[in-house]
């Protein structure tokens, strides 16, 4: 099979990096200090038009923890709903209990209300209390992938559990390794885990094109974005392993 790889993109213009450096599939975030959020309405439908490679925006109304009130998820339940009706691919959902279980219930009615689009579980899935169990409920509730750092804060630091799960997913549910996911651990990663899709952010900080830059505020204004080249490399170097290995 071939591989995937999905940019994890905090603005249209890492979304469109992404593209242009031969990426298969951009997570569409907002707010990169809080892991990600759901992005404004207008990103996202300026990303589709943009776009031809598959879009996932992620549905998460806020930072912090996977434990979400009934009005919060309200708000999930209508990003879902808007991300179908712009055309997006798919959306990047997860919700736990309190007990570090899958909430089950409410996941269920967002994979429904998405359908047919695609749906992956998010890094949610680090922070439950068994990734084993964990696993097998998000097949019931039908999502079709899980991006994992295998429980650890990098995906090669979780290398060992992310192959665990996909030798227990057995072909039925993708595993996504994300989280420290570069140039430099792509390979090794994927020889440890046998993954056939990957995820990073590739990002750098880069400085404001201003001309005029206000030295009383005493701050520096800088964007997350995509590292293009990163990017390429990665695609280049999961060619390579592919050819030499099929």
């Amino acid at each position: 099979m071939p591989f995937t790889l999905e940019i994890c993109s905090f603005n249209i213009q890492s979304a469109l990096i992404a593209q242009q450096a031969g990426a298969h599939r951009v997570e569409l975030c907002a707010d990169p200090a809080d892991g990600g959020t759901t992005p404004g309405l207008g990103t996202i439908k300026t990303a589709r038009e943009k776009l031809h490679i598959q879009l996932y925006p992620i549905i998460r109304p806020r930072g912090g923890d996977f434990l979400f009130t009934d009005e919060e998820f309200e708000i999930m339940m209508n990003d879902v709903a808007l991300c179908k009706q712009i055309g997006c691919d798919g959306v990047v959902i997860g919700m736990l209990q309190q007990d570090g279980t899958i909430d089950k219930k409410r996941c269920a009615k967002l994979v429904e209300l998405a359908y047919p689009l695609g749906v992956t579980f998010h890094r949610a899935f680090d922070w439950a209390s068994n990734p084993f169990d964990a696993l097998e409920e998000i097949i019931s509730i039908g999502c079709e992938r899980i991006l994992t750092s295998g429980q650890k804060p990098t995906a090669p630091e979780g290398a060992p559990m992310i192959a665990e799960l996909i030798k227990q997913a057995d072909g039925r549910i993708i595993i996504m390794p994300g989280s420290g996911v570069r140039a430099s651990t792509i390979i090794p990663l994927a020889e440890k885990t046998n993954a056939q899709e990957f995820h990073t952010s590739a990002r750098i900080s880069v400085k404001s094109n201003m001309q005029f830059i206000n030295t009383n505020m005493n701050e520096e204004q800088r964007t997350v974005m995509a590292d293009r080249q990163e990017i390429e490399q990665i695609v280049h170097l999961l060619s390579g392993y592919q050819q030499n290995n099929s």
